[in-house]
């Protein structure tokens, strides 16, 4: 029987709004519409179909009918704290996305298109053009050096005593207060751009520069933003003598992000970086099998699972 209706056709990822969040609400799907229900009982439509990456945080219940209907169009949705400064889970990371996936990896295995990448880092890091001739490790190197000098400098332009980065993972209550405010602070960037690169499709695991770790690609991408928000802010924290560190950090850094518009800025950069290192995406294997049933045409781009 041919269907009343003909089949929705979603929008493009690349033209949707990258994210939204939503906090303190019940999701659900009411006629058919994709709603959020606070605690009046007050219904806010959602437009989940021009939206690449629904965030959720603290105080939201999602029903699942709504998760279906996200997943349906190709919603992508994570739960994080309050204006993503942590990401607890995600629906479907990248799982829709193998041709990006390739990609990355294919990039990340090629030694000039990886090399290019980290070019392309540094470049946006430090505002200026890498030295020509360099590979990665001296690059890497390089860095460090300046790394290490922008913190001796933000450290007096706040008025912080400053004995080095210094910090255990497994002791916070060991770093000092400006170790931690920064500890801290970084971590926030990381669940910022983790979210960023699921909802581009992309693997938090592949890196260019760092390697080995769950989020490698998570730290190269954080590290193109960290000396122009977090570390500042971390110092100026620190300098204020907290009593909770953590909260304060945490509190600002949301601010930051809201402020600066971060998260819809990390999308467009990582496919602007990743497309300097000169790789197409990889073909399909010609000796490799088909779906033994087509997929259906004509419900949205690349990267749709229905």
């Amino acid at each position: 029987m041919n269907p009343l209706l003909p089949d929705i056709a979603p929008i493009p990822i690349k033209e949707r709004l990258s994210l939204l969040f939503v906090e303190r609400c019940h999701v659900d799907v009411v006629d058919g519409a994709f709603v959020m229900i606070d605690k009046d009982g007050v219904r806010t439509h959602v437009p989940l179909g021009g939206i690449a990456c629904l965030m959720l945080e603290p105080g939201v219940r999602i029903s699942h009918r709504a998760v279906h209907l996200a997943a349906t169009t190709g919603t992508l949705l994570v739960w994080v704290g309050e204006a993503g400064v942590r990401l607890y889970s995600a629906g479907q990371p990248g799982g829709a996305r193998s041709d990006k996936l390739l990609y990355q990896a294919k990039l990340a295995l090629s030694e000039q298109g990886r090399l290019k990448v980290v070019r392309e880092m540094y470049r946006r890091r430090f505002q200026e053009e890498p030295p020509a001739n360099r590979s990665v490790a001296q690059l890497r190197g390089i860095e460090g050096s300046r790394v290490k000098k922008s913190y001796e400098l933000l450290a007096k332009q706040y008025g912080v005593t400053w004995r080095g980065r210094r910090y255990d993972a497994d002791s916070w209550d060991h770093s000092d207060l400006p170790n931690q405010c920064i500890s801290a602070a970084t971590s926030c960037l990381y669940g910022v751009c983790e979210a960023a690169i699921l909802a581009a499709g992309y693997a938090p695991a592949i890196g260019f520069i760092h390697h080995g770790k769950p989020l490698s690609f998570v730290y190269d991408i954080a590290d193109v933003y960290k000396f122009d928000s977090v570390v500042p802010l971390a110092f100026k924290i620190a300098a204020q003598s907290p009593t909770h560190p953590d909260r304060a950090v945490r509190i600002a850094c949301r601010d930051l992000f809201r402020e600066r518009h971060l998260l819809s800025k990390i999308i467009p950069d990582i496919e602007e970086i990743l497309a300097v290192g000169g790789e197409e995406p990889p073909k399909p294997p010609e000796d490799g099998v088909a779906p033994a049933i087509p997929n259906k045409q004509g419900i949205g781009d690349v990267g749709h699972r229905t």
